[in-house]
């Protein structure tokens, strides 16, 4: 089975990424380039998070070998932790190999090239291709040079930071910089920037996830809720045609004024086959004066001009496709959870939709999933269901919480994280072992991972389902991705005691570990803000607990859903009738 494992979770993590990223993108209009980079990206943090489990019980077998082969430590040794706890008496622990072993020298490998290939997306080729998908250019020359421009300030920002590194290095005179010890300030410096929004991201998705779940067990709740989505909706819906009118008018007025003998004439039709079909067929090819251009004396738009609009169609037209496609799913969203509202009191126990699916499904489906059956879920378990799922993640949480404070704590060992794996490891139960930290990992990647899909920073950044993500919001996700997952996997190992810098015990680390480098190098880092800054998971949680982000934006004008407001109850209202309105015209 040596290696089995690793090789089956590596085609697996590649058709989970495939599959997310067909969701939010359209593998069919998004350029190759956008998608491939993007899956690479999400690919390999995926892969990270699959993967790590088998390295760390990887690493606790080679340790069990090491101290087999020497002896064991005298009994009034003061070595503490994980190592102390997992030294066996080869007479009473014999050491077997696990069932996913993974032989010596392939991990490093392995993990060197993941983690060098997502810094190079992160760091350098998702930005550029950022910059180039959203350009204006007419030619590939255009769009490299602005996609440099552009980047040309976001490089400087960051090669400051690592020059402050290195200065804070070159100027310690108990430090002397060597190879080694520049690559772990790179490390280093990536590391703090991602573990600075991890904890952000962590402290919001602890809370808000079983929330979410608890809600979900509330059909009055989200049913509310969609209303005040549907009325929401419909203000960036209008907002988005108004747009694209004023757009395309600009574009009526350009097609108009540069015949088919002007140079910028091409740049023009390049527009127009960006515009929706029904405005292509309005204005079509302007063909109809034959004269020559130089005769008029107009004033024609320059080509800067043109690069402007050409990007303000491609936005305008995305963000229409998108809300029009919003649309319909939320209003589809909205008629089920009526008729669950309806089902709920229906003495037959069947459940009976207002509107029937136009695709016909499945036939297996259909027969074990009857309308009785579907009753039963739906008015009946999955309130339950929902209300135990809530439940068993926020004891998830609260471990989280408790483990992201007290795991610098190595006498005693107070994480519950390194707790469970340290008593696994007293009996070499390497599949509990594997399970405990895969769990974990997890559920802390599930927390992470989601809030990125969630937040939505106005209409700059936004992953919305069913192919309707733009392609800057999919390479930006990437970039999230990658910057956030070896903090995460790092903090994963601390809270189980698996990392020697924060056990302070000299055993032998991680392979994922060991290609970090010694992050002692910059000491104010690793005992201090690697240590502490995780801590403050506490006071982001109070706050999303009690909502206080929501309350900020309602006060900035931003309307957010609040139950005891009367803005939301106004919204509400609104949505009710929109969605009313909605079913009407579909009944006639």
């Amino acid at each position: 089975m040596s290696g089995a494992a690793l090789g089956l979770e590596i085609v697996f993590v590649f058709f989970l990424a495939l599959f997310l990223l067909h969701r939010y993108g359209d593998f069919k209009k998004q350029h190759r380039l956008v998608i491939v980079g993007t899956l690479l990206a999400w690919y390999l943090c995926f892969l990270i998070v699959f993967i790590l489990p088998l390295d760390v019980s990887t690493t606790i077998y080679n340790r069990c070998k090491h101290a087999a082969a020497n002896s064991s430590p005298p009994e009034n040794s003061n070595i503490t932790g994980l190592y102390a706890t997992a030294t066996p008496v080869p007479s009473q622990h014999p050491c077997f190999k696990p069932w996913s072993y993974i032989p010596d020298g392939i991990m490093p490998i392995f993990w060197r090239v993941v983690y060098w290939t997502s810094q190079f997306l992160t760091w350098i080729l998702l930005p550029f291709m950022q910059s180039y998908a959203r350009s204006g250019g007419f030619s590939i020359t255009g769009k490299i040079k602005t996609a440099l421009i552009e980047n040309a300030i976001y490089y400087g920002t960051y090669l400051l930071i690592f020059g402050a590194f290195l200065i804070y290095v070159a100027v310690n005179p108990h430090l002397h910089l060597e190879w080694n010890q520049l690559q772990t300030i790179g490390i280093a410096a990536a590391n703090t920037w991602g573990l600075f929004l991890l904890v952000l991201l962590l402290g919001y998705g602890l809370v808000e996830i079983p929330r979410s779940y608890w809600n979900g067990a509330k059909r009055g709740y989200l049913l509310m809720k969609t209303y005040f989505k549907a009325a929401k909706l419909m203000t960036e819906k209008a907002d988005a045609e108004e747009t694209l009118e004023d757009v395309m008018e600009e574009v009526r007025k350009v097609n108009e004024s540069i015949k088919y003998n002007h140079p910028l004439r091409k740049c023009v039709d390049t527009i127009l086959k960006k515009c929706p079909t029904e405005y292509q067929e309005k204005m079509g090819r302007n063909m109809d004066d034959y004269e020559d251009f130089d005769e008029k004396h107009n004033t024609y738009p320059s080509e800067k001009s043109l690069v402007k609009l050409h990007k303000q169609v491609i936005y305008s037209v995305q963000r229409h496709r998108r809300t029009q496609v919003q649309w319909r799913i939320l209003l589809e969203q909205a008629f089920y959870l009526e008729d669950v509202a309806k089902n709920e009191t229906s003495a037959t126990r069947q459940f009976v939709h207002t509107f029937q699916s136009p695709e016909p499904e499945n036939k297996f489906i259909q027969y074990f999933y009857n309308p009785t059956v579907e009753w039963y879920w739906e008015c009946l378990l999955r309130p339950w269901f929902y209300r135990i799922l809530a439940v068993v993640l926020s004891v998830f949480s609260v471990i989280v919480v408790w483990s992201e404070c007290t795991f610098f704590s190595t006498t005693p060992v107070l994480s519950l994280f390194a707790v469970f794996i340290q008593l696994a490891e007293k009996t070499y139960n390497y599949i509990y072992i594997e399970i405990a930290c895969f769990l974990s990992i997890f559920f802390l990647s599930i927390c992470v991972y989601s809030t990125v899909f969630r937040i939505r920073v106005f209409n700059y950044y936004y992953l919305a389902s069913h192919h309707q993500t733009d392609a800057y919001s999919l390479l930006f996700s990437g970039m999230l991705f990658c910057r956030l997952t070896p903090p995460l996997c790092l903090n994963f190992l601390g809270l189980t005691h698996m990392d020697s810098s924060i056990s302070h015990q000299n055993t032998q680390p991680t392979a994922y570990t060991s290609i970090m480098g010694s992050m002692k190098v910059l000491s104010f880092i690793a005992d201090g803000f690697y240590i502490y800054y995780p801590m403050l998971v506490v006071i982001l949680c109070i706050a999303t607990y009690f909502s206080l982000g929501t309350r900020c934006l309602n006060l900035l004008g931003f309307q957010q859903f609040m139950g005891d407001n009367d803005m939301t109850s106004d919204l509400v209202d609104e949505g009710k009738e929109l969605i009313r309105r909605g079913k009407i015209c579909l009944l006639k």
